[in-house]
């Protein structure tokens, strides 16, 4: 099986990105770099950037959503941890074959132009694991 290229970031979900910015940014530093909706998945995305690490602040749009869930049965906190893969179809089929469980069994699209997959936190020490694969570099606005 091949490695995983990188940590791509850290997801962490919260009731309300507003809320927690100045945490993020004045206790931690971070350069806010914007926020995304994901209106697959029901949720606002704030983007952070700590040198070479992206944080991800999941906020619900909707009350039916997975990160809705998530803060009403944890809170606020820790919601994913996500890996940057080559080949996402080919890695979500080698999990399997080896006998993890996948949310899903093929990618969706995601934030930041990626497309993901998850790894069920079953077969993963609790933890949910995202894959993420590039698809396709954002314009650097250079001609």
């Amino acid at each position: 099986m091949r490695p995983v290229q990188a940590v791509n970031h850290i997801g962490i979900a919260v009731r309300s990105i507003d809320a927690q910015r100045p945490f993020y940014e004045g206790a931690l530093g971070a350069e806010f770099e914007g926020v995304e909706e994901v209106p697959d998945q029901k949720v606002r995305v704030g983007f952070f950037r700590v040198r070479d690490v992206r944080l991800e602040l999941l906020e619900p749009t909707d009350a039916s959503s997975p990160v809705a869930a998530f803060l009403d049965k944890h809170g606020e906190g820790l919601h994913h941890i996500a890996y940057t893969v080559e080949g996402i179809e080919a890695r979500i089929a080698e999990l399997k074959q080896s006998g993890l469980r996948m949310i899903d069994d093929s990618p969706r699209p995601g934030a930041h132009h990626m497309r993901i997959a998850f790894v069920h936190p079953k077969s993963s020490c609790s933890v949910l694991t995202e894959l993420c694969e590039p698809t396709a570099k954002p314009d650097s606005g250079a001609k």
